[in-house]
């Protein structure tokens, strides 16, 4: 095994990068005294990783492979980015299903503008976990005021089971609760690791004892095309056809919209929603006399 060049480059790397760190940066007292090596010791990151001093020594020198638990916690202990994670598990020959740490998700100006043309089509764009991104002003008048609420919790399956309003907008609420967990859960094969989908489902799970069912059923959709049923408080029933396209700039964006075949009854009671929905602008936005 002492020839297998990828396994020296993984002992290399490990050393490189145990070398750069300190006691303190992972916890570990520091007693301020000298130190015999830079960066921790051998000891240390396999106490740290919960591992015999033997087995770590051997990964360093190269005489053993690693599973892909051990490169897990390596890659924590040692404090790796995704890049440096995914290329010790390329060293080790393994394949890593971990997500790489994603930013905060934003839409670009012209798909905004789109939104904002859109003045007779409800639009939304959703994100990871189903994070409402961006919308345009039917679609609030339509669904909710997006901008009322807090940017952490603009998450469509979040409002689907908090918001109390969802219950009586939707004409079918179990079916669109349903296809929404089946949604999450598909997104969740995607980006298993991802920690706010985790939190999501958590505290989803905790709150509603039908989506922590539902969640155990394992159902799963795409979010693709369908038809949805409202029961709207201004302008009565709607049924509309939603269809979904996924941004170029961003494959984890998708944007949503609802529609009514010309001259149907829906058709009309967009068009009086989107009067209704431009005159409590206007009445917003004049001063108070």
């Amino acid at each position: 095994m002492t020839g297998n060049v990828p396994l020296n480059e993984l002992g290399e790397f490990l050393r490189k990068r145990r070398a750069e760190l300190s006691p303190r940066t992972v916890g570990l007292p520091d007693t301020g005294g000298p130190r015999r090596v830079t960066g921790l010791r051998r000891e240390e990151v396999a106490q740290l990783a919960s591992i015999s001093t033997d087995y770590y020594t051997r990964l360093e020198q190269g005489r053993m492979q690693a599973s892909a638990p051990v490169l897990d916690v390596l890659a924590r202990v040692l404090h790796l980015d995704d890049d440096e994670r995914g290329y010790l598990f390329q060293l080790a020959g393994k394949t890593t299903t971990r997500s790489r740490s994603r930013g905060r998700q934003k839409v670009q100006p012209q798909l905004q503008r789109v939104l904002d043309d859109l003045t007779a089509t409800p639009a939304v764009v959703q994100g990871r976990r189903g994070d409402i991104l961006a919308w345009n002003a039917l679609a609030a008048a339509l669904v909710t005021d997006f901008s009322r609420v807090p940017e952490k919790h603009r998450n469509y399956p979040r409002l689907i089971f908090t918001d109390p309003a969802m219950r009586t907008l939707y004409a079918d609420w179990e079916a669109s609760a349903r296809l929404a967990v089946a949604q999450l859960r598909m997104e969740a094969a995607k980006y298993p690791e991802d920690p706010r989908l985790i939190e999501l489902v958590g505290e989803l799970s905790l709150r509603d004892k039908q989506f922590a069912q539902w969640w155990g059923d394992h159902k799963v959709a795409a979010r693709t095309v369908g038809t949805k049923a409202l029961d709207h408080p201004v302008v009565g029933e709607l049924v509309l056809d939603w269809d979904t396209l996924t941004a170029n700039t961003d494959p984890d964006q998708n944007l949503t919209v609802w529609t009514a075949a010309p001259g149907s009854p829906t058709h009309d009671r967009l068009r009086i929603l989107a009067s209704w929905a431009a005159e409590q602008r206007l009445s917003a936005s004049q001063p108070l006399s």
